[in-house]
C-alpha cells in the first residue's frame, strides 16, 4: 500500500551518486600528465639509445673492416689478428660460425653465438664474403644496469613530483574548498548571512563570494517581503473573520431560528474557525523560528489531546466510526498552543475523512510523540494512494487545512511528521521535537 505522503529523498544515502572532488580531478589529471610525459621520455630515451648505438655500431665496425680490407690490398701477406672482442672470418680463408653463415650483408645488432652477444657486420669484397664479430656481450650487461639506474631514477623523480603536485594542488585548493565549506553552512533560516573571503583571496574566490551574497541578499529581501505580505495580510483578514464568528454565535442563540437556517449558520461557524486556524498558521510560517520559540506557550499535551478529540467526535455521527483515545503519559511541550491545535485537529479530521468504519486508534507517548491509525476505506492500495495524494497536494474534499500545509508548518518548526501504510488504512506520527 502506498503511503499518504513521502519524505523527500535523503541525499545522504547509499544510493546516491558519489561525485569526486576538484582537488581529486585535478591531482588525477596531472599525475596523468605526469606519467604520460615519464613514459614519452623514456621511449624517447630508448629510441634515441638504440639510434646512436646502431650508428656507432656501423661507424666502428666499417672503420675495422676498411682498415682490413685496405692494408690487405696494399700488402698480400698481411694477416687479420683477433682481439678479446674483435673477430673476422673469411669464406675463403676462415669460415664464420654456422649462425653467422645466413646473415645478408649489412650490419647486425645482438646476434647470439657461443653464448654470448655480437653486433655483426657482413660485406662481400673482391668475391669474398668478410664478416667481421664485435662482442658487446658485457657492454649489454652494462647498458642493462644503467637502464635499471635510469628507470628507478625515473620512478623516484615521478613519486617526488606526486608528492609535489599533491602539496601544491591542495594548498592552491584549500581556499575554494573552505569557500565550499562556507557556502554549506548557510542556514535558510537566517538573515543577514554573507561569505566572507581572505584579502589574499584571487579574483575568481571574489567573484564567486560576490555572486552568492547578492543571491543571498535578493532571497533574503524576498523572504522578508513573503513574511511582511502574509503578516498584514493575515492581520487584515483576522478582524473580518471575527465579526463573522461573533455575528454568527448571536445569530445561532436565537431560540425560534429554522432548522434550515441554523445548519447554514452552523456552517459559516465552521469555515470561519477554520479561515481563523488558517490565518494564525500563516502568521507562525510568517515568523522566525527563534522568534516563534520565544514566544510559544508551555502546556500539558496530555490535557490538551482529549479535547481536541471531543470537538471532532461530532464528525463520526454519520459514519461507522469510533475514536479511540489510549491512555497518556504526562507530557509537557513548548509551543503555538493555537498551532498545536490546528495541527492535530487536521490530521485528525483527515483519518476521519478517510475512513467509513472502524475504529480510529489514538496515543500519545512520553516524548511527545502524537500517533494516530485509521482503518481506512477499505479500498485498494491503489486507491488510497491516489487519495491522499491529492490530499497532500492540498486537493481535499472536507473542510480543514491541507496536509500540505500541515506539512510545511511541521518542517517550520522542526517538528516530524511521517505516514506509513498499515494492513488497511494509515498510521501518522507526529513529533513535537519542543517537548521537555
Amino acid at each position: 500500500m502506498a503511503t499518504p505522503a513521502e519524505s523527500p529523498p535523503d541525499k545522504s544515502k547509499p544510493g546516491r551518486k558519489t561525485r569526486s572532488s576538484l582537488r581529486q580531478r585535478i591531482l588525477l589529471g596531472l599525475f596523468g600528465y605526469t606519467a604520460l610525459l615519464s613514459i614519452a621520455v623514456v621511449v624517447q630515451g630508448v629510441i634515441v639509445n638504440e639510434h646512436a648505438e646502431h650508428l656507432v655500431w656501423t661507424s666502428l665496425m666499417d672503420t675495422e673492416l676498411d682498415h682490413f680490407v685496405e692494408r690487405s690490398r696494399i700488402d698480400a701477406d698481411y694477416r687479420w689478428t683477433d682481439t678479446l672482442a674483435l673477430s673476422l672470418y673469411d669464406d675463403a680463408t676462415r669460415p664464420p660460425p654456422p649462425e653467422l653463415r645466413g646473415l645478408s650483408p649489412g650490419i647486425h645488432d645482438e646476434v647470439g653465438y657461443n653464448g654470448v652477444e655480437h653486433v655483426v657486420l657482413v660485406r662481400e669484397v673482391d668475391g669474398r664474403r668478410l664478416t667481421l664479430a664485435l662482442d658487446i656481450d658485457d657492454m649489454e650487461h652494462r647498458e642493462f644496469d644503467l637502464a635499471l639506474t635510469i628507470a628507478g631514477s625515473a620512478i623516484t623523480t615521478l613519486l617526488l613530483l606526486c608528492v609535489v603536485i599533491g602539496w601544491g594542488v591542495r594548498r592552491l585548493v584549500r581556499p575554494l574548498s573552505n569557500m565550499a565549506e562556507r557556502i554549506g553552512n548557510l542556514q535558510p533560516n537566517r538573515a543577514g548571512q554573507r561569505v566572507e573571503v581572505p584579502e589574499a583571496a584571487s579574483s575568481e574566490l571574489v567573484v564567486i563570494a560576490d555572486a552568492v551574497n547578492d543571491y543571498v541578499e535578493r532571497n533574503d529581501r524576498f523572504v522578508e517581503r513573503e513574511r511582511a505580505f502574509i503578516d498584514s495580510a493575515s492581520h487584515e483578514l483576522r478582524t473580518p473573520i471575527a465579526v463573522i464568528a461573533g455575528a454568527t454565535e448571536i445569530a445561532l442563540d436565537a431560540d425560534d431560528l429554522p432548522q434550515g437556517t441554523r445548519h447554514q449558520l452552523d456552517r459559516i461557524r465552521r469555515t470561519a474557525r477554520d479561515v481563523e486556524q488558517l490565518i494564525s498558521l500563516l502568521l507562525v510560517l510568517a515568523k522566525d523560528p527563534e522568534r516563534l520559540t520565544r514566544s510559544s506557550d508551555r502546556f500539558a499535551l496530555d490535557q490538551l489531546l482529549p479535547e481536541i478529540v471531543e470537538d471532532h467526535r461530532h464528525l463520526t455521527r454519520d459514519k461507522d466510526l469510533a475514536l479511540s483515545l489510549a491512555p497518556m503519559p504526562h507530557c509537557q511541550i513548548v509551543a503555538p498552543l493555537q498551532i498545536v491545535q490546528a495541527a492535530i485537529g487536521n490530521l485528525l479530521r483527515n483519518a476521519i475523512e478517510n475512513s467509513d468504519r472502524g475504529e480510529i486508534a489514538i496515543r500519545l507517548e512520553a516524548d511527545a510523540t502524537l500517533v494516530i491509525e485509521d482503518p481506512g476505506h477499505g479500498m485498494t492500495p491503489e486507491e488510497i494512494s491516489a487519495l491522499y495524494t491529492r490530499v497532500a497536494r492540498g486537493g481535499r474534499g472536507g473542510g480543514g487545512i491541507g496536509l500540505d500545509l500541515i506539512s510545511r508548518l511541521c518542517e517550520h518548526l522542526g517538528w516530524s511528521l511521517r505516514f506509513d501504510a498499515t494492513e488497511r488504512g494509515t498510521r501518522t506520527t507526529l513529533v513535537l521535537r519542543s517537548s521537555v
